[in-house]
Formats: structure tokens, C-alpha cells, sequence
């Protein structure tokens, strides 16, 4: 088996999963304060791997804030479609929340459900921290894909185009479908609209990440709609080839983190052919404003920034 023990005294293992994304991390209770130690090698883990997974972790909201509060500061728990009742910073992700009721059948493609959380804002969140209580008994998996490797394993040309180009970013329902009046009535109320670079610099690594959030990314700037479709199709396809992703099976107790500048995920739609009841809670944490390989950054078309003054004024 495949381990990584870091330095004795934070007295965590992290074992990888796949071979580009992806490790379980045990030796920790979340539960409870974590040392300088236990912090540092977290954060270490969590940009290696870009996704790390915790398991046995059985948190009340005030512990997962606690939690997440460790590594960065906590926003509002979503700019659009409202917090748990009571808990600002935190995001209910129930099998049947406004931001997943749509009508009609949307246009299946492989990257049909894929996103990088709130790319329509212009500061999306760094990280996500989602934990998992309610679980179908199967069924419900999430998968991650490493936004890092899928812009490296372009061909040379394909890099130095994308490199170059920027995209708007906006909440709207799935081609193919149409927003519920709740769903409407939320995007209209909050509107959040963003261009940012197709290529984004990580500011703490320096990578190179395909920016291209497939739920939010709706058009190419500069180019005509026919160009901007098949460009965009083409690296969503790409992004999500299974040899860059990880699956997670969730079970009570587990807590997925996120880095959300390097990666995408798959939220499951398997779920709604089961008829079990699947309940998560999601925290994110303050993001930082895009900056493209030219160094410009990202700009808001509409709307503010998400920060955590919104989830402090609710408290």
C-alpha cells in the first residue's frame, strides 16, 4: 500500500488514491482544535493531491465551522441559494435543493453536472469542505478530476492558444432544461456574473489550471458562438477523461476538502433513481481573484465579490 506518514508529531497518514488525484487522510480528529503541525500538513496534502477525503469524522455544524475556519476564512454558505437556518456559513446539499430543481430534460453529455463551485463569482471559493450524514446505503458517489494535469497533458499548441483566452461565467439551468421559479427567482435576486482567464496561475504553486467550469463557463470572449461551443466542448471533454479523476463513496461521518482553484467535481444524479434520502453540508472559504498566465485578473460583469462579511453580518 501506498503511504505517506509526515513528520511524527502531527501524526497523520495520507494515502493516495489514484495516481493524479486524491488521498484519504487519517491519524486526525476533526473535532478538535488541530496543532500548527496538523494544519501544515492538511494544507500540504490538499495541494498535492487536491482533493482529500476524511472518514469516521462525525461533526455538528459549530464543529465543521470550527473546522474549517483553520484554513482560511468562511463565506457566506452560498452567495445565490441561502445557508442552513440558523448556521450561516454552511450550505445544505440535499438530494432536492433549489439549486439542482430544474424542469424539462437537460442535454446529456459527458460533462453534463460538472463545476468548479461559484466560478460566476469573481472571487470563487479557494476550498470546499463537504461532509457527509445522511448516506444512501449505494449510490451517491462524487468525483474530483485535476484541472492541473488536464491542462499539462494538452498538446503544446492547444496550451498556448487556451493560455491566452478568457471566458463569462454565470449561473443558468442546464442546456436543454429551464429553471424552476424558485431557481429564477434566487439567480435574478443575487446575480453573479464573471469573466476569468481560461488558464488560472495557482497562487500558492504557481500550476497552471484549466479553468473551465462546465455548470458555469458559458461562452469563449472574443469568439464567434460556433468557435466558442466546439472549443469548449472540446476541453470539457477533455477535463473529465477518468484517468484524471477520483471517486469517493461516501458513508456517514466522511468529509471531502477541496481545492477549488485546481479542480472540478461531478455531483451524482444516480441518487434520484433511489428512493433513500442523501444529506451533506458544505462550507466554503473566502477565495482569491483569478489571475490569468498574462497576469490579468479576473473582473465582475455583475455582482460582488463573496466574502465573509455577508456570513459575519448573519451571525
Amino acid at each position: 500500500m501506498n503511504t505517506a506518514v509526515v513528520p511524527e508529531e502531527a501524526q497523520i497518514v495520507v494515502r493516495p488514491l489514484s495516481a493524479h488525484i486524491g488521498a484519504e487522510i487519517s491519524g486526525v480528529d476533526l473535532s478538535r482544535p488541530l496543532t500548527q503541525a496538523q494544519i501544515k500538513a492538511i494544507r500540504g496534502a490538499l495541494l498535492e493531491w487536491r482533493v482529500i477525503f476524511f472518514r469516521e469524522q462525525f461533526l455538528s455544524h459549530e464543529q465543521h465551522v470550527a473546522f474549517s475556519a483553520q484554513f482560511g476564512e468562511l463565506t457566506v454558505g452560498h452567495p445565490v441559494f441561502g445557508h442552513v437556518e440558523g448556521h450561516p456559513q454552511i450550505y445544505s446539499i440535499s438530494k432536492f435543493r433549489k439549486a439542482t430543481r430544474f424542469e424539462g430534460e437537460p442535454l446529456l453529455r459527458p460533462w453534463t453536472g460538472w463545476h468548479t463551485d461559484v466560478t460566476a463569482a469573481v472571487n470563487p471559493p479557494f476550498a470546499s469542505i463537504l461532509r457527509g450524514v445522511t448516506i444512501p446505503p449505494f449510490g451517491g458517489d462524487t468525483q474530483w478530476t485535476n484541472l492541473v494535469v488536464a491542462y499539462e497533458k494538452l498538446s503544446a499548441p492547444l496550451r498556448a492558444f487556451v493560455d491566452g483566452l478568457r471566458g463569462v461565467h454565470r449561473f443558468a439551468a442546464p442546456q436543454g432544461a429551464r429553471g424552476t421559479d424558485a431557481f429564477d427567482k434566487a439567480v435574478k435576486d443575487q446575480t453573479l456574473v464573471s469573466e476569468h482567464p481560461l488558464v488560472r496561475v495557482h497562487p500558492e504553486t504557481g500550476e497552471r489550471a484549466l479553468y473551465v467550469s462546465p455548470g458555469f463557463l458559458k461562452e469563449v470572449v472574443g469568439l464567434a458562438p460556433r468557435e466558442s461551443q466546439v472549443l469548449l466542448e472540446l476541453l470539457w471533454e477533455h477535463v473529465t477523461r477518468s484517468d484524471f479523476t477520483v471517486r469517493f463513496k461516501w458513508e456517514p461521518g466522511s468529509v471531502a476538502f477541496w481545492d477549488n482553484r485546481s479542480t472540478a467535481h461531478l455531483a451524482p444524479t444516480d441518487i434520484f433513481d433511489l428512493d433513500v434520502d442523501r444529506q451533506l453540508y458544505r462550507t466554503t472559504l473566502v477565495g482569491d481573484v483569478p489571475v490569468g498566465v498574462d497576469g490579468r485578473p479576473s473582473v465582475a460583469l455583475q455582482g460582488s465579490p463573496v466574502g465573509a462579511a455577508a456570513a459575519m453580518a448573519l451571525n
